[in-house]
């Protein structure tokens, strides 16, 4: 019984994680229909420079956010208003390949500038220490404040969305941009802010990444993987729903770590396969009126 306790835990935490890495990518979707293939690599880039702003200013990883997130949502405002919003449309096509060719970018820059040696944020006993409970159960405590973290952010966005007149805006042109014209917004503006707020997010996910575990340059698809898998089980374009794809990835990992420590992430893709299979749309996907 404890035993299955500490994994239904340990599997809760690392779904926070994968929460924090998809929020973006759900939002992207939600508000613009793009999928971002470069997303992975985005929350790389965030992690080195992170871990550029640690080394030159001597601030504490998490200090390293107030900088980190406001460049990450310029340069998200950036990408969506100088490259993405010109392959907007009926045709997914265009902006996969421009995304994919930011990916190539973004890994081989980051290659040149930092190497390939593995990295990581060094937060003091904040990524190591935790609490015991009996039996054998343990938390970690910044497991703990990724999954806060995610979960604070959801309900912020979710809260901005419903609430504030930019927030309507956004969920206005995922629908039909003529409305936001209407509303007096210029949609291909609209469209970079709803990015630069998911870079915002990115920002976030990359400093916890970059703090919860060692990073190099070639780790950005894997994070894609997981986010876009979360995404899928928990219904495109459905924050919440991506919480709870989240819970189900890390869970099933878990218990595939339990059983034998190379099962793991064939737990997950399982999971996500089987999941597919039976409800493709996703467990809570996002309705026009949510």
């Amino acid at each position: 019984m404890a035993n299955l306790l500490d994994t239904l835990l340990q599997g809760t935490l690392l779904g926070g994680r994968y929460a924090l890495m998809a929020i973006g990518l759900s939002l992207a979707f939600g508000v613009m229909r793009l999928v971002n293939v470069a997303h992975g690599d985005f929350i790389v880039l965030a992690a080195y420079l992170a871990l550029v702003t640690v080394n030159a200013l001597g601030l504490h990883p998490l200090s390293a956010l107030l900088i980190v997130v406001p460049a990450m949502a310029m340069l998200g405002y950036a990408v969506q208003r100088g490259l993405l919003n010109r392959a907007i449309g009926r045709d997914i096509m265009p902006a996969l390949l421009i995304t994919f060719g930011l990916s190539v970018i973004i890994q081989n820059s980051l290659l040149e500038v930092f190497s390939a040696d593995s990295r990581r944020l060094q937060a003091g006993n904040l990524s190591s220490t935790g609490v015991s409970f009996a039996d054998g159960i343990s938390m970690g405590w910044f497991p703990l404040m990724t999954l806060a973290t995610a979960a604070l952010t959801i309900g912020g966005l979710e809260q901005f969305f419903r609430r504030s007149r930019l927030g309507r805006a956004f969920r206005a042109v995922s629908d039909d941009p003529e409305i936001v014209q209407l509303m007096g917004y210029d949609p291909r503006h609209v469209h970079a802010l709803a990015m630069a707020v998911a870079f915002a997010t990115v920002g976030i996910a990359g400093t916890f990444f970059g703090i919860g575990t060692i990073f190099d340059p070639a780790l950005g698809p894997p994070q894609l993987l997981f986010a876009f898998e979360a995404v899928i089980i928990g219904g495109m374009g459905s924050l919440w729903g991506t919480l709870a794809g989240s819970m189900v990835l890390g869970i099933a990992q878990a218990i595939g770590f339990r059983i034998d420590p190379g099962w793991g992430i064939l737990f997950g893709h399982a999971a996500f396969l089987i999941i597919l299979a039976v409800r493709p749309q996703g467990l809570f996907p996002r309705t026009r009126d949510a």
